[in-house]
């Protein structure tokens, strides 16, 4: 799974690159900041979806959902020190892309450099996986800034960077898992905060967030139309309207047949 130098690859996975840093644990509610509509956060959007160059390592395939992942305490344990970067993986991630792989497409957006995430990827043997595809990655020069009364200025994830230059994804099928809430305040209904994946050496053999997420990702691509309609704080908690999948089971079966010719 490791590429070139084992020690090499450890450490530049483990060295920030030089970008501006924000406070880790700084959280946000969303609703203490009202920027989601503002003109001037809009028009750095457009800003981002005319200049900002994707690099499209997998084409979007047709209808499939949006799955938009950090990496950072997310994916990885970036802050530990492992002898190898399995060590460093949260515990069923290829398990966790391989399943979401089948109903989304997936974007890896950091707040780093592209160096950074292409390394990472390797290290943790998502580069060229077989059972998944990354679709593109995105790193902090996709991000814009936006100011806070409480906190200030803070920089930001918006999804709609990727929905200006692809129009088939959207609020309604749209997902981002993040351990920092602040970076999709931006679109606070389609976040979801996931819990940060730190001190992999003690907690690699109990965690099972990704293994969890997996299930309500499934859940909610097989049944709901609309991820606007979600509450994902709640993610726990849902659960599938099996009776609406039954009344449709039961409309399909009493629609009339064709009469064979």
């Amino acid at each position: 799974m490791m590429m070139g130098s084992l020690e090499e690859a450890i450490v530049g996975a483990r060295t920030k690159p030089e970008v501006d840093d924000v406070v880790n644990d700084l959280d946000i509610e969303e609703e203490e900041v009202d920027v989601e509509n503002q003109e001037v956060y809009i028009a750095k959007i457009n800003k981002r979806i005319r200049d900002y160059k994707i690099n499209v390592l997998n084409e979007p395939r047709p209808g499939k959902k949006l799955l938009v992942l950090d990496i950072d305490y997310t994916l990885f344990d970036h802050r530990s020190v492992a002898e190898t970067g399995y060590e460093l993986m949260r515990p069923f991630l290829h398990v966790f892309l391989t399943s979401a792989y089948e109903d989304y497409d997936i974007v890896i957006w950091s707040a780093t450099g592209m160096k950074w995430i292409e390394e990472k990827m390797k290290l943790l043997g998502v580069t060229g996986h077989p059972d998944y595809k990354i679709m593109f990655y995105l790193d902090y020069l996709a991000m814009i800034t936006v100011h806070t009364a409480k906190y200030g200025t803070i920089d930001v994830k918006p999804l709609g960077v990727i929905w200006g230059k692809y129009p088939q994804y959207s609020s309604k099928n749209t997902i981002m898992f993040d351990d920092i809430r602040r970076n999709f305040i931006m679109n606070p209904k389609s976040g979801l905060k996931i819990r940060p994946f730190r001190q992999a050496h003690l907690n690699r053999d109990k965690d099972r967030e990704l293994l969890y997420l997996s299930t309500y990702l499934k859940d909610i691509a097989q049944n709901c139309e609309d991820f606007d309609q979600l509450n994902h704080k709640k993610w726990e908690k849902y659960k599938p309207d099996r009776k609406l999948q039954a009344g449709s089971k039961r409309k399909a079966e009493d629609s009339p047949s064709k009469p064979r010719e």
